[in-house]
């Protein structure tokens, strides 16, 4: 059977049509990422949810964590929630920052080389599981790791972050404009069937 062609649900903003807050919003992603990328098109609809996503996103990045570590976290929502955009888009960028081909493979799955790293992904993907609910004992493997009380809520935040990217994509069916990266088996929405 043919596979079935899906429509992103909530129309992307082309920039150059863009006014207002939306346009100015979209012209600084543009300016400093040199591209516009179909999640912040899309969610130019609502310039407010647009500028608390870039604000969210550049605070955490003034933070403890580094840029490897936020994009591992990343990696590991996306797998866990199946977002085959933030997949391919934190691939990318991951790679950007100086992930390699197989770290990127290990953080989709919360493992890493580095022990206190992996810890933090265990934790990440625990916060996604159990929906925030984490077990004593998941607490406290992460601060046996090393982490700290911030450090373990800049770990919550990252989660945050991204699982309202990996829900407004499901949502919205954002159209992937980074190279293609599959979830797998557990993708709902984009599949042969």
């Amino acid at each position: 059977m043919p596979c079935k062609i899906i429509m992103q649900r909530i129309t992307a903003i082309d920039p150059a049509e863009a006014t207002g807050k939306a346009k100015q919003l979209l012209d600084g992603v543009q300016a400093k990422l040199g591209m516009t990328p179909n999640l912040m098109k899309t969610l130019a609809n609502a310039p407010a949810a647009l500028e608390a996503y870039l604000n969210f996103g550049a605070a955490l990045g003034t933070g403890r964590l580094d840029a490897k570590l936020r994009e591992q976290i990343a990696l590991t929502v996306a797998q866990a929630n199946a977002c085959e955009y933030c997949l391919s888009a934190h691939s990318a960028i991951g790679k950007m920052v100086g992930l390699k081909p197989e770290e990127i493979a290990a953080s989709r799955e919360a493992h890493s080389q580095d022990a206190k790293r992996e810890a933090g992904l265990q934790f990440a993907r625990a916060v996604v599981e159990e929906r925030g609910e984490v077990a004593d004992a998941a607490l406290a493997r992460v601060r046996a790791a090393g982490y700290t009380d911030g450090e373990i809520t800049e770990i919550v935040a990252n989660v945050a972050v991204n699982l309202f990217t990996n829900y407004f994509n499901h949502v919205a069916r954002t159209g992937v404009d980074f190279p293609r990266v599959e979830v797998g088996e557990r993708i709902k929405w984009n599949v042969c069937a």
